[in-house]
């Protein structure tokens, strides 16, 4: 799911990428604009807030909300520069620090953080937190599957998808149409799970309030150690081959 790169990468492993992320992002999504009635999986509403504050001359709240944006380009930033740095002498293990550093933030903000408002000082904190994850998730999975999977916002995906459905009218060929609805599908299911993880979130949040980062962190957890045993097992496989040859 994760360590596959380039020609080697399918789409069962973009497939799985996308269920397990968009499920997470959508818990995050729903926590976040529970928690802290604003939105900390994407950047766009933010830049529309900015532009009303500058407009009505709160600089203050317009600067906050600007910083919204530079955390999640930050996030996207750290996710990249880590993950080159550690392909380089650690090939299989450049999605594991960005993945384990998002179960860390949403862990902490799940111990430490309170149901608040983005004006007070703990509610910015959990914001900025919450942003940066994002973009470092965002950016993670982007690389991996070579843009073709985005998990954290919808817009893009809609559009999409909104032209991948037209285009079925138009391609005839058989192989045009069969890698075209592949594309839907994976679209839908990003979406689909996205919608899922923000329902169930939402319905933890009325017991656990913003601990419900926890169920995220947790399914991110087992996709690691899900990709690791998988990873261990092929190694093992491909020993006992390389036995029965010699």
């Amino acid at each position: 799911m994760f360590r596959h790169q380039g020609k080697k990468r399918t789409y069962a492993h973009n497939l799985r990428l996308a269920i397990l992320l968009s499920f997470v992002a959508g818990i995050t999504n729903i926590t976040g604009l529970l928690a802290l009635k604003t939105l900390t999986t994407n950047v766009t509403g933010h830049f529309a807030y900015f532009a009303e504050e500058i407009s009505k001359k709160d600089f203050s709240s317009a600067i906050t909300f600007f910083v919204f944006t530079l955390f999640f380009l930050f996030g996207s930033f750290s996710a990249n520069f880590i993950t080159e740095i550690t392909l380089k002498k650690y090939p299989h293990l450049g999605h594991v620090i960005p993945i384990s550093f998002e179960m860390v933030l949403l862990c902490t903000v799940g111990f430490l953080g309170k149901v608040s408002d983005i004006s007070t000082l703990e509610g910015k904190w959990i914001a900025f937190t919450l942003l940066f994850t994002m973009g470092i998730q965002n950016s993670l999975v982007t690389k991996i599957s070579q843009s073709t999977v985005r998990t954290t916002h919808l817009t893009g995906l809609f559009t999409d998808l909104g032209i991948e459905l037209s285009q079925l009218f138009f391609y005839k060929k058989t192989e045009e149409k069969k890698k075209l609805k592949t594309s839907i599908y994976l679209r839908l299911f990003i979406i689909g799970f996205f919608f899922v993880g923000c329902v169930l979130g939402g319905y933890l949040y009325s017991f656990i309030k913003i601990k419900t980062l926890f169920i995220g962190a947790f399914f991110l957890l087992i996709a690691l150690l899900f990709d690791y045993l998988r990873f261990q097992f092929f190694i093992l496989k491909r020993k006992k081959f390389k036995q029965r040859i010699i």
